[in-house]
């Protein structure tokens, strides 16, 4: 049995825009206005930092870098996104799909296995380690950091396509991995691959494990969607928040990431 969700396809939308919307859409999925809702977007460069970044240590980016740098809400470390990466932001109500936020996070990776591997890239998960991977050696494809409130989620994964990733070393500790190499579909497979190719197989993915059925939205404005104010006094208002807590026992959950 599948459930019937929304899929947002946007270009390259600045950060803070999006994170905007994933609030909107994470307030109305809550109240049951809306089901389910996939967004797919590239950001224009920026470095987001998770609950558990250490800024004094992690970050060390030039001054002449032309790049912004976020603090956010999410679970995880620091990470770098830019255009050639495909950023997926499922915004899920997990009373649909089990409330066990560690299966959640799996089945976002096993979302992004399934998709490079129609690329013939034989990717994994590395034990303690979040995210996914290739092997032999160990090089990182995909970044993950969620937010859970109420149920709900919010950012997600950031799957290396077609970029340049020596920010994540040489900007910051992404991560908090001192060691870790990161690669890219096009560096891995030596040809040609966009973002716009990976589209597809993603949702696809995504339908395949999460059981939907993603209808896409025609987005004429860019980001610019739902503005109703009724879903941003939802999403303002305060929570409880564990932010030490592993565990799925709160009204808000900020899982670690990356």
């Amino acid at each position: 049995m599948t459930r019937g969700a929304y899929l947002v396809n946007l270009g390259v939308t600045p950060y803070l825009e999006a994170w905007d919307l994933q609030r909107a859409l994470a307030a109305a999925v809550s109240q049951g206005a809306i089901p389910d809702t996939v967004i797919l977007l590239e950001h224009p460069p920026v470095i987001t930092l998770g609950r558990r970044t250490d800024g004094r240590t992690e970050v060390h980016v030039p001054d002449e870098a032309e790049v912004a740098v976020v603090e956010t809400d999410r679970g995880g470390k620091s990470t770098f996104h830019g255009p050639g990466q495909l950023v997926c932001y499922p915004i899920l109500d997990l009373n649909r799909h089990g409330r066990d936020v560690k299966r959640y996070v799996r089945d976002l990776e096993e979302s992004v296995i399934r998709t490079v591997g129609g690329f013939g890239l034989e990717a994994t998960r590395i034990e303690g380690l979040t995210g996914v991977w290739l092997e032999s050696p160990p090089r990182k494809l995909c970044s993950i950091g969620v937010h859970i409130a109420r149920w709900v989620t919010t950012h997600g994964y950031a799957l290396n396509v077609d970029l340049d990733p020596a920010p994540f070393t040489e900007w910051i500790t992404a991560c908090g991995l001192e060691d870790a190499a990161f690669t890219t579909i096009v560096r891995e497979l030596d040809r040609p691959v966009t973002v716009d190719d990976v589209r597809p197989r993603a949702a696809a993915a995504l339908e395949e494990v999460f059981g939907l059925t993603l209808e896409e939205l025609p987005v004429e404005q860019g980001a610019g969607l739902w503005p109703q104010p009724v879903h941003e006094r939802i999403s303002a208002k305060p929570i409880q928040s564990h932010p030490r807590s592993g565990e799925a026992v709160g009204v808000e959950q900020v899982v670690a990431g990356n």
